[in-house]
């Protein structure tokens, strides 16, 4: 123990006398690690937004949505075969409480002096049933006669609204949408931030089938959304439709079929994978700035041992064994990383930190999550950096004679 401690004592002599060669090594350490704590913070952030995000639609919900079928078709091949008529037969089901189908779309809104381009959502009228977080702040949603009878109604997204009527009263107003006239029956209530590209806030609500004849021309949709009543049957209600579907659609080969029905497990999951992956690419990338931190390491050691060659002469001549030596270098190497390792955490922590802030500042439901996975997936690999490249220039200094290296100059 005794020759650990004088090891350490003259490792960290040796760093506090360099101070600035010292701080500037540790500098492509710091840089990594801090990278390191970063991504897998924003890695565990982004993914707890998504979940939210996701899961604020309900848990025991399924979605159906088109998809390119086989693998001899374009991907920009549009998908014209999931229909209205499908959904109906869907919940016939005995495990669907109730669907809602949605196609999208963009088209110009005016009122009076006001206007501008907005998503538009055609939906079912059991859409504000399903989705939870879709809340009628002012006057009403469209019903199923709306729908049926193709009526020229619209509910306004919060800001749309705003822009549209300031502070005067919506609901009741007619407005052009592309070029129809549509009465503004209902408002809704803001939604909170979160990590789309689609601004639920600016667009606009109406039925399906007013923006599937009267305004798109189409008789498709572009997507599904199934509220099962047993979440414990969700899979085996899934294999059902996908049944369903291959049937009304005359598919024999499950390769090709033109739909995809997933459960809120199997989204999740698939979230689960895609941002692990992405984690732990942006990760090999890090790595390699460690890696190039390591020779820094390396090379500032080779360098230490040709200053200090007359003292480790003198620690030879007078007892001190090659293991001795080769010690207080890798002590020495340990150090310059752990320092490193440290800073870097510190710096990692408080970037993500200030950037779940920022995220948050802009609307983004972003919260900061301690990522102690890369805390110590950092120390653990720049720990074995400073063993790997601190161990070649201390087996060099150890093998130095100690009479030629006490004649250096």
């Amino acid at each position: 123990m005794s020759k650990l401690y004088i090891a350490f004592q003259l490792a960290w002599r040796s760093l506090r006398l360099n101070i600035l060669r010292t701080s500037l090594t540790v500098l492509g350490v710091v840089i990594g690690v801090a990278a390191i704590i970063v991504v897998f913070a924003a890695g565990d952030g982004v993914t707890r937004l998504v979940s939210g995000e996701i899961e604020s639609f309900g848990t025991n919900i399924i979605q159906t949505e088109t998809k390119t079928p086989g693998k001899d078709v374009s991907a920009t091949t549009e998908i014209t075969s999931l229909k209205l008529s499908d959904m109906e037969a869907i919940n016939k089901l005995d495990n669907i409480s109730t669907s809602y189908a949605m196609s999208l779309g963009q088209q110009k809104i005016s009122y009076e002096a006001e206007g501008k381009k907005v998503l538009t959502f055609g939906v079912s009228a059991s859409y504000v049933d399903i989705d939870s977080k879709t809340k009628v702040l002012k006057g009403s949603f469209f019903t199923e006669e709306d729908d049926d009878s193709q009526s020229l109604v619209l509910v306004l997204g919060s800001e749309i609204s705003q822009t549209l009527f300031a502070n005067q009263e919506a609901v009741g107003k007619f407005v052009r949408l592309g070029k129809q006239r549509f009465r503004v029956i209902g408002v809704l209530a803001e939604q909170g931030g979160g990590f789309s590209f689609l601004d639920f806030n600016d667009a606009v609500y109406l039925p399906i089938q007013t923006l599937h004849k009267k305004i798109l021309g189409i008789d498709y949709v572009m997507s599904m959304t199934h509220q099962v009543l047993d979440l414990n049957l969700a899979d085996e209600t899934a294999q059902e439709i996908a049944l369903i579907l291959r049937d009304r659609h005359e598919i024999n080969d499950p390769s090709k079929d033109d739909f995809r029905v997933s459960t809120m497990a199997e989204m999740l999951d698939t979230l689960g994978t895609v941002t692990n992956a992405v984690t732990y690419l942006l990760l090999a990338i890090i790595l390699i700035s460690l890696l190039v931190g390591g020779v820094g390491i390396m090379n500032i050691m080779y360098v230490t041992v040709t200053e200090r060659t007359p003292e480790i002469g003198l620690r030879k001549a007078i007892g001190a064994t090659a293991k001795d030596v080769i010690l207080q270098f890798l002590i020495e190497s340990l150090l310059i990383t752990f320092w490193g390792w440290f800073l870097g955490v510190i710096i990692g922590i408080v970037v993500s930190y200030l950037l779940s802030i920022v995220a948050r500042y802009f609307g983004i439901d972003w919260y900061f999550i301690f990522p102690w996975f890369g805390v110590l997936a950092s120390l653990i690999f720049s720990l074995v950096s400073g063993l790997l490249f601190g161990y070649r220039p201390a087996k060099q200094a150890a093998k130095l004679d100690p009479v030629a290296a006490l004649r250096t100059e």
